[in-house]
């Protein structure tokens, strides 16, 4: 490390997870400790647990509301993974007599791809599109794939290695078009993009808290309230969250969640007009080396997330060069394949480039300093490697 090096790497991994903002951490510890209300929020026998109780129930109402939801519509999971699966997984059981066609994309979460593989060894039917260059699926591609038989399905708003922005609600309404339901993982674009569920017309929508500077392992489903909108539990034992998801609820983590959003709800513009000038900062920096690629349209995609490709060096290698910035070459819930990035190749980056790029996060505590030095430790690792 240089003589003039941060003390701590610098972080430019905020799309695999934020740090959890300390006015979130304070809500938590009210629920934590012995000497707080840490009691069973499903204990409703005493004082205490109704205290407990009514945290979750505030927090709930916190989440419905930066989506547009009713609070009963919000079921807790431990996660997005977790929600991904219970809204496809369940939903696919729940209505296989009306059909059991499922139509996703290739380059979906690991979250959603695999559920969806996971469902094709159960006999359903999966079509997986294509999307275009830029990383959206268009609703032509969706019409078209469209069957008699197809009863879901789930495209993401946006993703996690490209910040693609899918336009959700011309989606949603091709599918309702066609009698199917629409499941959208947002776990990347809360307090980035605007989310009404009615506008966009979806029945369900994923959530997680520790994108969005919440605490890990707490996430939620959207479930449209709607006769036609049933799904099949997945953890049984309790009934909790309405018979769809048993288990003792973490209160600290779902307070910490809803603060979170609340966060995200009252900050979310000033910060993407922040992270936006930041990204175009850390971009100027590195324009004149030449040799670098943007891997997605930044006009349809979030400042958040910029995709580079570099011409002339191996991302592993480059990535092992960056000692002081902290990036990735792609999803965290992929980082131990050597293989490129699926994301990638899945629309169309050709394997040699895709091996050779990084994912840069920004977030709400990245500080100009911050990319100023990730621009000098960049320039500095690109012109050795490429010598």
């Amino acid at each position: 490390m240089s003589a003039n090096a941060p003390a701590t790497p610098i972080y430019l991994d905020y799309a695999a997870t934020t740090p959890v903002d300390n006015r979130v951490v304070a809500v938590m510890l009210r629920y934590l400790g012995q000497d707080e209300l840490f009691a069973n929020p499903a204990s409703r026998s005493h004082m205490l647990g109704w205290q407990a109780e009514q945290a979750v129930e505030q927090a709930r109402r916190q989440v419905a509301d930066v989506i547009g939801a009713d609070p009963r519509e919000i079921v807790w999971t431990s996660g997005a993974t977790e929600a991904d699966n219970l809204a496809l997984t369940g939903y696919m059981r729940a209505n296989q007599a009306r059909g059991r066609h499922l139509i996703t994309s290739t380059i979906e979460h690991k979250a959603v791809v695999d559920t969806a593989k996971a469902l094709e060894h159960e006999g359903y039917s999966v079509t997986w599109l294509t999307p275009q260059r830029d990383g959206r699926i268009t609703p032509a591609q969706l019409g078209d794939a469209m069957r008699d038989d197809t009863v879901l399905v789930s495209l993401m708003a946006v993703n996690n290695e490209l910040g693609t922005i899918n336009d959700i609600a011309a989606l949603a309404e091709v599918a309702r078009a066609h009698g199917a339901a629409f499941h959208t993982d947002a776990a990347q674009a809360i307090g980035r993009i605007e989310l009404d569920v009615e506008r966009l017309g979806v029945d369900l929508l994923s959530l997680s808290a520790h994108k969005v500077y919440g605490p890990k392992g707490i996430g939620a489903l959207y479930v449209k309230r709607h006769p036609d909108v049933r799904i099949e539990a997945l953890i049984h034992g309790g009934g909790h969250e309405r018979g769809m998801r048993s288990g003792t609820l973490p209160t600290h983590q779902i307070a910490g969640m809803g603060e979170a959003f609340a966060l995200a709800a009252a900050e979310g513009t000033a910060d993407q007009q922040r992270i936006t000038a930041l990204r175009d900062r850390l971009w100027q920096g590195l324009s004149g080396l030449g040799g670098i690629h943007a891997n997605s349209d930044p006009s349809v995609s979030i400042p958040n997330i910029l995709n580079l490709g570099f011409d002339g060096v191996d991302g592993e290698a480059l990535l092992m060069a960056l000692r002081d910035v902290a990036v990735s070459t792609g999803s965290a819930c992929n980082s131990a394949s050597v293989d490129p990035s699926y994301v990638l190749t899945g629309v169309g980056t050709p394997r040699s480039r895709a091996l050779s790029s990084l994912r840069l996060s920004f977030g709400r505590f990245t500080t100009e300093a911050e990319i100023d030095h990730a621009v000098a430790v960049l320039r500095h690792a690109l012109q050795g490697l490429r010598r």
